[in-house]
């Protein structure tokens, strides 16, 4: 297996009688299975080499290996002797090794899996589950739970009934004392869903998720943040439909600018979510609530074209994929962000608001602009309530300013 990537019969030797010499066979096997070019295997392979040649010198058992251990290896390198040191590029490159390289250990059952709900209290993993079962709430969403949750139940010391109307207060108080309003809005919402999983489970008394009074945001205070009509078709024309990635980011950006899809819309698209007999795209959004839109021409043959030239003939479901090595879909919703603000930088576009999410807000300008109903942009955006898609009918200035009322005059005391 090495001699197909190495041409030096020396190197292969090396490698072969070296203390990574247990593990190369397989794991070129694992990184080739994943796709990775000849010159990344060698690259990978010895970045493992030197690594079981320090963990060797230093007497370090792999059994025992744990994060620190990696890291202590990716710190080594300014005052490394061991065989095949090197400098710059290849340490500050080595971290990617050790990611590839830590789950192959795991997997082979040469290190232990680490499992770190194993010591969490379990009323954590049924709030888990009741938001994934009952609530239909994504993966990305529990992660900023999360956050919030465990420090909580840490703050009663793991014990639930203990957490009153004055607990609940002084921990928000506590962790929000120097963060913004939409950060507290953020921490009571996922304390008020937790208290109300509490209180299903007879663990709370109800009505103590309504401790926190909402957060005054007023959201509705400034104008809708979008892009014109100009800098929306400079985005669109900044995706470079000769190569394959551009063909790829410009059926993203349609879908965001002209559907008005949100980046995590855009993640969860599977294949068989289009139906090129009707021309239409099912989409599953917040809360797991499927709705069909039509697919436009102008979208559907950005699609067309991503599937027939671009995408990679792999077994995965997902519509949009990575073009590199490892060739999977994307991990989150922060990649589709991604893509969508490299295309408006390339554009030399700047927007008002950073990420995807000001493609949305662009998509029902321009359906507001060009005379369609609030009622039809909701529908259109899947909006649960009318008053959230109201906000955008601040989008025409024109209109607002012949409505505007002069601001008061107040008298002063002697006239």
């Amino acid at each position: 297996m090495l001699a197909n990537h190495f041409k030096s019969s020396a190197t292969v030797n090396r490698l072969a009688s070296g203390s990574a010499a247990p593990f190369l066979e397989g794991f070129v096997q694992t990184l080739e299975v994943k796709g990775y070019a000849d010159s990344t295997i060698q690259y990978h392979v010895c970045a493992v080499h030197h690594l079981c040649s320090w963990a060797s010198a230093k007497a370090l058992d792999f059994t025992r290996f744990d994060d620190a251990s990696f890291e202590s290896f990716l710190q080594h390198p300014p005052s490394c002797h061991c065989n095949l040191a090197s400098r710059g590029k290849f340490m500050h490159r080595a971290r990617f090794s050790v990611a590839l390289f830590a789950p192959y250990l795991r997997e082979i059952g040469v290190l232990a899996v680490i499992d770190r709900k194993a010591h969490e209290n379990p009323l954590l993993g049924s709030f888990r589950r009741w938001m994934l079962n009952h609530r239909g709430v994504m993966e990305s969403t529990l992660r900023i739970y999360d956050r919030f949750i465990p420090p909580l139940l840490e703050a009663v010391s793991g014990d639930a009934s203990r957490i009153t109307a004055g607990t609940l207060r002084a921990f928000f108080i506590e962790r929000t004392k120097t963060f913004s309003a939409g950060y507290a809005s953020n921490v009571a919402n996922a304390i008020r869903v937790f208290l109300r999983h509490l209180v299903a489970e007879g663990i709370s008394p109800p009505g103590l998720d309504n401790a926190l009074p909402p957060i005054a945001d007023w959201r509705d205070r400034s104008l809708p943040r979008f892009l014109q009509s100009s800098d929306i078709e400079r985005v669109i024309a900044a995706c470079n439909c000769s190569t394959k990635e551009g063909l790829r980011d410009r059926a993203i950006v349609l879908l965001l600018v002209r559907l008005g899809l949100r980046a995590s819309d855009v993640l969860r698209l599977r294949l068989q979510d289009l139906d090129w007999n009707d021309a239409s795209i099912r989409v599953c959004g917040k809360e797991r609530r499927e709705a069909r839109l039509p697919l436009t021409q102008e979208v559907g043959d950005a699609v067309l074209s991503y599937l027939q030239s671009s995408r990679p003939p792999v077994q995965a479901q997902a519509l949009f994929v990575r073009l590199t090595t490892p060739i999977q879909p994307f991990a989150d919703s922060s990649a589709i962000s991604g893509i969508a603000s490299a295309a408006m930088g390339r554009a030399g576009v700047r927007p008002p608001r950073r990420g995807s999410h000001i493609l949305r807000h662009s998509a029902a300008a321009e359906m507001l602009r060009h005379g369609v109903s609030l009622q039809e942009i909701g529908s259109v955006l899947r909006h649960r309530s009318i008053d959230t898609t109201l906000h955008y009918a601040k989008v025409d200035r024109t209109l607002l300013r012949l409505v505007v009322q002069p601001w008061p005059e107040v008298p002063t005391h002697g006239q």
